[in-house]
């Protein structure tokens, strides 16, 4: 009689097996793009390794649902419409389930449309002007309320009222720029200089000359890339010190600064949702492996933060979802939180944005920051700052397109 269930249990074992070793053959695959060349490639490069970092932790302790996840890696070549390509292609072709990538949000608006065009599903990491929220991104960095307007709010109480904008020339800058004049003037603050160049400009003379002649007591900079190292090189040789006129940076991180004069920038200020230095049990564990994974000298930052919380927080989401489906992934991906390096994170069912604590950090001759100022509990993010409507937000970002030649960055 036993013998009758020989085969019918050998028929389960190797049904097992087979089914075992088809996930193993069919790995979930997502995308991941990013310039790994050319003017933005000093902050988008170390953004991968987190993602790849996070990815082979999934990996290692037994992948999604059974199955590996594979990274397909697109260079977006600081360059909108590649981005845009990259993003199709990677969606068409490649068939990912899911995309992390963009830093400015000249690539994001543009790849905005082919992600909607797909009802596919961008993780972004880095934080931005706002103005924006759709189904399909989820805004892993910074809305202006947890970034640029509470940094504003905070020099003004610390270090004057009056301030010098600098920025690139491209949606992010002049749209946090315009958040920053609709606030100072409630605020008894006052712009006393507002100037722009191009992304990878150089020559600073320009922008230098005008801050010497206004005396600010603040610079605001919102310049991308590797803009900053000759901003700085620049600021010093005019003589204008962190000590005498400070400037708060909204895309400089510790990442940043391993390419940049720190020695010429101790002093100075960044505003941030987290920082490596942050003393905690989880942000030492996250620290302790990404350096030892790419090297006791590398730092962690922000948006290398946030992309690292963005897959995790999209794996729990497959998991509770049981399966990796775009759909069906993005239904549940709102309301969702995890326990990040930087504390908790919480996607806003509303806007898809996230809930971030608010930290302003003061730049270390070693590169490091020294947090002087924290919100120390996560902010609800508000996208669109309530000081002009939807409309009239979009109307202006609609002007500069236009202006523009229907492109994000000035030609």
């Amino acid at each position: 009689m036993k013998k009758r269930y020989v085969f019918p249990a050998l028929a389960v074992v190797v049904l097992a097996i087979l089914t075992l070793a088809l996930r193993t053959r069919a790995p979930i695959r997502i995308g991941v793009l990013h310039s790994l060349t050319g003017t933005m490639a000093i902050s988008e490069k170390s953004v991968v390794d987190a993602v790849t970092l996070a990815v082979e932790q999934i990996n290692h302790s037994g992948g999604l649902l059974g199955r590996q996840i594979e990274m397909v890696v697109a260079d977006g070549h600081s360059d909108n419409d590649t981005f845009a390509r990259e993003a199709e292609r990677l969606i068409a072709q490649e068939h990912v389930v899911a995309v992390f990538g963009c830093w400015t949000s000249g690539s994001r608006k543009t790849v905005r449309p082919v992600f909607e065009k797909h009802d596919h599903l961008l993780f972004y990491p880095v934080q931005y002007e706002g103005l924006e929220a759709s189904p399909n991104i989820v805004y892993l960095g910074a809305a202006p309320n947890q970034q640029i307007i509470p940094a504003v709010r905070w020099a003004i109480r610390t270090k004057g009222r009056r301030f010098f904008l600098v920025g690139s020339d491209y949606v992010f800058p002049r749209a946090a720029n315009a958040i920053i004049r609709d606030h100072v003037g409630p605020w008894r603050a006052q712009i006393v200089g507002e100037e722009y160049v191009r992304l990878g400009e150089h020559d600073m003379s320009g922008v230098i000359k005008a801050i010497v002649a206004a005396k600010p007591d603040v610079i605001l900079n919102t310049l991308n890339g590797d803009s900053n190292v000759a901003f700085f090189e620049a600021l010093r040789a005019a003589g204008i010190t962190s000590a005498a006129v400070p400037t708060i940076s909204f895309s400089i991180a510790e990442n940043e600064l391993q390419s940049l004069p720190r020695d010429k920038m101790a002093g100075d200020y960044a505003a941030w949702n987290y920082f490596q230095s942050i003393d905690t049990a989880v942000n030492q564990q996250f620290v302790d492996a990404f350096k030892a994974r790419y090297g006791s000298a590398r730092s962690t930052s922000d948006p290398l933060e946030a992309a690292y919380v963005g897959v995790h927080l999209w794996a729990a989401a497959v998991n509770a979802a049981g399966t990796p489906d775009v759909r069906k992934v993005r239904q549940v991906i709102a309301d969702r939180s995890q326990q990040g390096p930087g504390g908790m994170v919480y996607v806003d069912p509303e806007n898809r944005h996230t809930w971030k604590t608010v930290r302003i950090g003061q730049i270390r001759p070693d590169g490091q920051f020294d947090i002087v100022w924290s919100s120390e509990y996560p902010i609800r993010p508000v996208p669109y700052p309530p000081q002009r409507t939807v409309q009239a937000w979009d109307a202006m970002l609609q002007q500069l397109y236009t202006s523009w030649g229907n492109r994000w960055v000035r030609p």
